[in-house]
Order: C-alpha cells, then sequence, then structure tokens
C-alpha cells in the first residue's frame, strides 16, 4: 500500500510540474540574481565540493537546469535529475552542453558513493514527512565520504512539518532542528545553516543547510 501512496504523490508532482514548465522556467530565469542568500550559501557548497577533489555533483531535482548551470559555471561536474520529463526536456535545451536525466529521488541512477556533492534545492518540499528519510538516505548512499549535501526548504517554528497549499503541489515546511536531526539519522554530519526571510505571506523561512557525510 505504501508504495502505491508513494508513487500516487509523485506522479501526482510530475504532472503539475509538467503543466508550468515554460512559466516555472521564466520565473528562475534570473538564476538567483534577486535572492543573496541562496546565491551564497550554493556557492558556498561549491567552494567546499571543489575543495574534496571529487567535482561529480547531482542536482536532485533540477527544475528547468538554472541551478545545474550555475553549479557547472562554479566549477563542478554538474549533472540534472528530475521527476518531470517536462522539465528535463526544457532543462536540455536550454543548457545543451550538459547532462538531464528523469529519475525519481528514491531511486537515483549514480552508483554508490560517487559524487562529491547533491544539491537539492527545495527539491523534498512535496515529499511527505513519513518517506523523507528514505529520501535522505538515498542521497547518502550516492555521496562519497566527505562528500556534502545542500538541502534548501521552507522553514517553520512549531512541533513538526507543516503542510500547505504550495503553488504547484501540495509542500511542507519543517522546524529547521528536526530537519537537521532527519539528516543525521541518514548519517550526515549537519554544520552550517542559514534562516532568512520570509519566503511567502504564510512567513515561512527561506532555509539552507550544509550537511557532510563521515
Amino acid at each position: 500500500m505504501r508504495g502505491h501512496q508513494e508513487a500516487g504523490h509523485q506522479d501526482r508532482t510530475r504532472t503539475a510540474y509538467d503543466g508550468v514548465v515554460e512559466l516555472y522556467a521564466s520565473m528562475f530565469a534570473d538564476r538567483l540574481e534577486t535572492q543573496p542568500f541562496a546565491r551564497s550559501m550554493i556557492g558556498t557548497f561549491a567552494e567546499l565540493v571543489r575543495g574534496t577533489g571529487n567535482l561529480r555533483t547531482a542536482d536532485v531535482g533540477c527544475g528547468p537546469g538554472h541551478l545545474t548551470a550555475m553549479l557547472s559555471e562554479l566549477g563542478l561536474d554538474a549533472f540534472g535529475l528530475d521527476l518531470s520529463p517536462g522539465m528535463i526536456g526544457h532543462a536540455r535545451q536550454a543548457h545543451p552542453a550538459l547532462r538531464f536525466d528523469e529519475a525519481r529521488m528514491e531511486d537515483l541512477p549514480v552508483e554508490d558513493g560517487a559524487l562529491g556533492g547533491v544539491l537539492a534545492h527545495y527539491s523534498m518540499i512535496h515529499t511527505p514527512p513519513g518517506e523523507l528519510p528514505a529520501l535522505l538516505a538515498e542521497q547518502v548512499r550516492v555521496l562519497a565520504p566527505g562528500g556534502l549535501l545542500m538541502a534548501s526548504f521552507f522553514g517553520t517554528e512549531g512541533p513538526g512539518p507543516v503542510r500547505f497549499d504550495h503553488k504547484v503541489a501540495p509542500a511542507y515546511s519543517w522546524p529547521v532542528e528536526q530537519f537537521a536531526e532527519l539528516l543525521a539519522g541518514a548519517g550526515l554530519i549537519p554544520f552550517a545553516r542559514l534562516l532568512h526571510d520570509p519566503a511567502s505571506e504564510r512567513g515561512y523561512l527561506d532555509t539552507h543547510v550544509l550537511a557532510r557525510r563521515p
């Protein structure tokens, strides 16, 4: 039953994003030029991944590929993965020199311990809380020892995650401490976080957490 529930939520999310490809791509065409905090954290992530000596990096939930391109420009061997074939098609057209593939986050087409970095920029927000540990475990699986994960999400205060109506598909905001505990439970060491300006009229914070695989 759980597998059917997972497939159902993912299928709905994929269909929703397939329906807004051009609009979504146009919203993020500035590549974070108006988001200095997020841009700075991604730059820090890229610098730390370069320091590991393993430049291979997955942009998981890459959407139209704008951040995959940014990671490439920052010196990483970046490739993009996304559930939505529409998003992947757009990314391939917009960035023909880079690799983009369809993939589910709980089953990444990457060998064990292969990557120096994984970027999950607001790509886990649609995942029901009970399914998030499996996604994090999969990201740990593909990271090499010393590899880094950067996860961005909507932060909130309170005892647990809060479901809300995202413009594309239902989503969840997380208390940063609880999210960090999930990262630790997956075998990562969270070591930096940034919370800033409310990201919506609901008052959720843009939240970025960096973690390392021991």
